[in-house]
């Protein structure tokens, strides 16, 4: 298995030959995990990219509560969508119905290099 960087490898599969990305630990990457690896791999101190990426966080935050879209080409999209309201259920007594709200959601898109990269 050669490893493409530290968050995740290419596997192959033995029976059919196609190549697969998994992460490392099928786990949860961290902000601090994150920044530790950008800082890594750029050489650059791990204060400053924790500054650009909250910075980004922040800006990314900020757009989608004004109702913006925002569009990272051949990564995706954000925006936010409205969720209609619908009946639920309760499991425990289904005779009950329960009226979940509509709400506004934010929704990701993948672009067309990730979907690549995730089948």
């Amino acid at each position: 298995m050669k490893e493409t960087n530290a968050l995740s490898e290419n596997l192959t599969d033995p029976q059919d030959g196609q190549s697969e990305r998994r992460s490392l630990d099928m786990g949860t990457v961290t902000k601090k995990r994150l920044i530790q690896t950008i800082s890594q791999t750029k050489g650059l101190h791990p204060n400053d990219v924790r500054n650009v990426i909250q910075a980004f966080l922040d800006a990314m935050t900020d757009s989608l509560s004004q109702g913006d879209r925002l569009e990272f080409r051949d990564f995706g999209v954000f925006e936010i969508v409205e969720r209609k309201q619908k009946i639920g259920r309760n499991p425990k007594n289904a005779a009950v119905p329960i009226v979940i709200p509509a709400r506004k959601a934010v929704k990701f898109t993948p672009g067309k290099k990730m979907k690549k990269l995730i089948e």
